[in-house]
């Protein structure tokens, strides 16, 4: 699997080998839907909560007495019948995080990788030093016909780069450490910085 690099002018560069294993495998939806739940489950802050009969603060005497008045009997006036009661089996603190295993979780950045490549929306870009400055990358996607995209850096990181970009709608700045599946799915075009794949295949394959 061969695919040409592109520089921020928009000329091709030099020929890319793909591993196969990575770019190349049949994308599966389902395994990349179970990704993207784990991921936005984790996210969940899971602080909803209510307050409990024996939260209420109220008098925990008798309403009134139990026969005679031709109204339902009654005790507390805590319980969830009334207004400013506690609820009743109501939501409780607690994290909605799941575990899902490594394998599937690797299996599902490996079919958005793979759907990128088939699709043509997968840039291999050269490392070149931008002058932070936000119109000029703007025309350089320009150029490529980007306009909905997620760049993958390396581990040296241009901070010119990721200064330039913070100002452009729909482009995202992601280091290699941070790939995940969620935000791949977000953007339209994928864009990895070459001294970058070869960082992701390492971890993928």
């Amino acid at each position: 699997m061969k695919i040409k690099s592109i520089n921020l002018s928009n000329k091709l560069g030099k020929e890319i080998n793909l591993n196969e294993k990575v770019f190349g495998i049949v994308p599966r939806e389902d395994i990349v839907l179970r990704v993207i739940r784990w991921q936005l489950a984790k996210r969940r802050l899971g602080n909803h909560s209510v307050q409990t009969r024996s939260q209420v603060k109220m008098t925990t005497a008798k309403m009134y007495k139990q026969k005679g008045t031709g109204k339902a009997r009654h005790g507390s006036g805590s319980v969830s019948q009334f207004r400013g009661g506690g609820m009743a089996h109501g939501p409780v603190v607690h994290s909605h995080a799941h575990s899902l295993n490594k394998k599937v979780r690797k299996l599902g950045l490996k079919s958005v990788l793979s759907n990128k490549f088939k699709s043509g929306k997968l840039i291999i870009l050269e490392a070149s030093k931008s002058d932070g400055k936000t119109s000029s990358l703007k025309k350089s996607l320009n150029k490529m016909g980007v306009n909905n995209a997620l760049i993958i850096s390396g581990n040296d990181v241009d901070k010119n780069l990721i200064r330039a970009a913070a100002n452009i709608r729909n482009l995202d700045v992601l280091s290699h450490q941070g790939l995940n599946v969620y935000d791949i799915v977000k953007k339209e075009n994928l864009i990895i910085i070459d001294d970058a794949l070869k960082l992701v295949e390492e971890r993928l394959s």
